[in-house]
């Protein structure tokens, strides 16, 4: 609770707890400064790389308004929007809203590996989702991805095969395994945060879907399942937060 409590309180209760998430989180040593911080983490969380500059800029207030490294004596009180700011960052870090409560859709469709490739063609077409799990002995194989089916039926005509015998005669397993690029979904626990998952889209340029799992598992069947078009809907999530 804020209620009470000086700017220059609030700013380096927000302060602190910022510093001790992110070492926490990140197994840092403790004993690292704060600028230090921010630049370690800058390269692994969404949120420290968006207000890079403002949490460096909090540094140096931190340092400025306090005497002697004595938060009992402040020399300074810091202005309200800047603490409405660094409380607003701290809420974003220390109780992040989790994508799964959020931006990620739960009534998520599978299908199995032995389906021909027009039953998953007809699956996209009459669920409208274009990325849709694929297991086979309870586990999780791959995503079928509608830009993937397509891409793979013009290969299969321009090396002289027939669209009847791609959608008929070959399964959705065949097709997945003959992806040269593996790394456009991945798979992870219930408990993955907005900022995580919005990190895990802008370290994967070609990252297509991220499925959300209780224990981030591939023998467990999806909670949820996130795809690049929820990105922007994350990050006005984590700018509204």
């Amino acid at each position: 609770m804020s209620e009470g409590k000086s700017n220059a309180k609030r700013f380096l209760d927000a302060y602190n707890n910022i510093d001790y998430a992110l070492k926490t989180r990140y197994g840092l040593n403790r004993a690292m400064g704060f600028s230090d911080l921010i630049r370690k983490a800058v390269v692994i969380n969404y949120v420290v790389r968006k207000y890079e500059d403002d949490l460096i800029d909090y540094g140096r207030l931190r340092n400025a308004i306090i005497h002697n490294n004595n938060e009992d004596f402040v020399i300074a009180e810091p202005h309200i929007n800047v603490v409405e700011k660094i409380e607003h960052i701290e809420k974003l870090l220390t109780t992040p809203p989790l994508a799964i409560d959020t931006v990620a859709r739960k009534n998520v469709i599978v299908t199995y590996a032995e389906k021909s490739m027009r039953e998953v063609v007809e699956l996209i077409a009459s669920t409208e989702y274009s990325n849709i799990p694929v297991y086979k002995d309870n586990k999780l194989v791959g995503v079928a991805n509608g830009q993937k089916i397509l891409q793979s039926l013009g290969n299969y005509l321009l090396a002289g095969g027939n669209e009847s015998t791609f959608l008929d005669h070959i399964q959705i397993e065949d097709m997945l395994s003959s992806l040269k690029n593996s790394i456009y979904y991945v798979v992870k626990k219930v408990d993955c945060t907005v900022e995580e998952a919005v990190s895990e889209f802008n370290n994967n340029h070609k990252l297509l879907a991220i499925l959300f799992t209780k224990n981030g598992q591939q023998t467990e069947l999806p909670l949820g399942i996130m795809t690049g078009a929820n990105v922007a809907q994350a990050q006005n999530i984590l700018e509204d937060y």
